[in-house]
């Protein structure tokens, strides 16, 4: 395996960042990174994928190309959409400001190094799977491939209705301080984290059909996300968002924190 397209993958993830860095600075948007992450993983990928010496249309590197592109794509047109129309940088970001305002460096260093670099390395190990892929030679589609489609197919439902369903509740006047608590959200109270999961456990597994050597390398990239998303940025964040608020914590009791099941009684 050629260790080297990990660096590729580095390179490509902080040269990104690094433009959205300075384009987040000026126009005094830090949150402009949220936007970036799905692009980051595109720009990994396909630096990668066209750094390989002999490139298969017709192989499970491209399947795990396409997958990528399509996840990264999807999300940060979706936030895009959601950034655009807001004036205001997330609260996330202005505290991180209030923060960093003291710390040595200020602001713009701090957000720099703790923020952008640290997504962009990030990013590079939650594409471990896809890195080890590219990094071996190119595999002829099997069972297991698509096996692992149809995982990230599940996924993928389940983050773009979630998001969807979301969108038309908060658009409606009338559901102004009520909970998203139909659809998938009556099943899972986070079915855009799950899904975001599901899809790259589904790359993973993609990436398994292969007959990777290095397999234990690769699934470190769905156990970050999943790590990630169930206990550091994701999940929590948004729990304690909305706790307190009107029929949280029946929503709570009733609905299943991340993996989808019937609500119960």
């Amino acid at each position: 395996m050629d260790w080297v397209i990990f660096s590729y993958g580095l390179i490509a993830s902080v040269l990104l960042l690094i433009m959205v860095f300075f384009i987040a600075k000026r126009r005094d948007r830090y949150d402009l990174i949220d936007v970036a992450w799905g692009l980051t993983f595109i720009a990994i990928a396909g630096a990668t994928y066209m750094s390989q010496s002999e490139i298969t249309l017709a192989s499970v590197q491209t399947v795990a190309l396409i997958l990528v592109g399509f996840w990264g794509y999807r999300l940060s047109r979706h936030i895009y959409a959601r950034w655009s129309v807001s004036k205001k940088e997330d609260g996330r970001y202005t505290d991180m400001r209030d923060q960093y305002a003291n710390m040595p460096g200020g602001v713009a260093i701090n957000m720099f190094v703790r923020v952008y670099l640290v997504q962009a390395i990030l990013a590079v190990a939650v594409s471990s799977s896809v890195l080890v892929l590219f990094a071996s030679a190119p595999a002829d589609v099997s069972w297991l491939t698509l096996v692992g489609t149809v995982v990230w197919l599940i996924g993928f439902y389940f983050e773009v209705i979630g998001d969807a369903e979301l969108k038309y509740h908060l658009a409606n006047p009338k559901n102004k301080g009520k909970l998203m608590t139909t659809g998938l959200w009556r099943y899972t109270r986070h079915p855009n984290y799950f899904g975001e999961m599901t899809q790259w456990w589904g790359i993973f597994i993609v990436a398994l059909s292969a007959g990777l050597s290095f397999w234990y390398i690769s699934i470190i990239g769905p156990i970050v996300i999943t790590i990630l998303l169930l206990f550091i940025s994701g999940v929590p964040l948004t729990e304690k968002r909305f706790a307190g608020r009107p029929g949280w914590d029946e929503y709570k009791r009733k609905t299943s924190k991340v993996l989808p099941l019937p609500p119960r009684l």
